[in-house]
C-alpha cells in the first residue's frame, strides 16, 4: 500500500487538499480529529494530558477541556513541548492501526493528514510526502480571519518554515491559485505517484516539481 503525507504550515489549505483527496476516494487519517478523540470522554490522551495540566480538566464529562487547555498552555513552548510529548505517541499509534485496517481492506493508497509531519520525523513512515503552500500574503489572509496577529506568531514559531517543508517535500500542491487549478495539480501529483510505484520507483529524492509561491509585493 502506497503511504501519501500530507502537511503544510497554518492557512496553507492542507485540510482542502484532504478533503479533495478524499473525493478521489482516497481515505484520510486526520491527525487533528484523533488529537480530539484523544481527550475526549474515553480517550487515552485524558490521564496524562490531566495529570500534567490539571486546571484543563472537567470532572465532569472526564475529557479535556480544550479551551482551558489553551489557557494553561498560553505561549509558553516548554508547556507545549510537554504536551506534545504526551499526546504525540498516541497518535502514531492511531496511524499504524489505521494504516493496517487500510491495507487489511485492499486499499492500495491512503494518506496521512500531519501538519508536523517533518517536525516530528513522520516522514519516515510515509512513501511521498506532500507539501501544501501559498503565497505569504495569501496565508495571512486565510489566517488574520480566524485569529490575532499574535498568536498567528506563535503558531508559526512551532512549525518549520514554509520553504524548508517546500524543499523536503516530494510534491508541492499550491493553493494559492483557486479550488479548480488546486484540484487539477492534486490530481496530476497522485497520477504521478501511482505511475511511479506501478513502475517499481519511488518519492525517495525530495524534489517539489519546480512552482514555489510567489513573494508577497505589499
Amino acid at each position: 500500500m502506497i503511504v501519501i503525507g500530507i502537511t503544510g504550515s497554518i492557512g496553507m489549505g492542507k485540510t482542502t487538499a484532504a478533503n479533495m483527496l478524499r473525493d478521489m476516494k482516497i481515505p484520510v487519517f486526520d491527525s487533528d480529529s484523533c488529537v480530539h478523540d484523544l481527550l475526549a470522554p474515553g480517550g487515552a490522551g485524558v490521564t496524562p494530558a490531566g495529570i500534567a495540566f490539571p486546571e484543563a480538566y472537567d470532572k465532569k464529562t472526564k475529557s479535556i477541556d480544550r479551551g482551558r487547555l489553551r489557557a494553561a498552555l498560553g505561549g509558553d513552548h516548554e508547556k507545549w513541548n510537554l504536551l506534545e510529548s504526551l499526546l504525540h505517541p498516541l497518535v502514531q499509534g492511531a496511524q499504524q492501526d489505521w494504516l493496517r485496517g487500510q491495507k487489511g481492506k485492499g486499499v492500495k493508497i491512503a494518506a496521512l493528514d500531519i501538519p508536523l509531519l517533518f517536525e516530528t520525523g513522520a516522514e519516515a513512515r510515509c512513501d511521498c510526502v506532500i507539501a501544501v503552500s501559498a503565497p505569504e500574503f495569501i496565508q495571512r489572509q486565510r489566517v488574520l480571519e480566524k485569529m490575532s496577529e499574535e498568536d498567528f506568531a506563535f503558531r508559526l514559531s512551532r512549525q518549520m518554515p514554509d520553504e524548508q517543508k517546500r524543499m523536503r517535500a516530494d510534491y508541492v500542491l499550491n493553493s494559492g491559485q483557486g479550488l479548480a487549478e488546486m484540484r487539477r495539480e492534486l490530481q496530476d501529483i497522485v497520477s504521478d505517484i501511482r505511475e511511479k510505484f506501478r513502475c517499481g520507483k519511488s518519492c525517495s529524492t525530495p524534489k517539489p516539481p519546480g512552482w514555489s509561491p510567489p513573494k508577497a509585493t505589499g
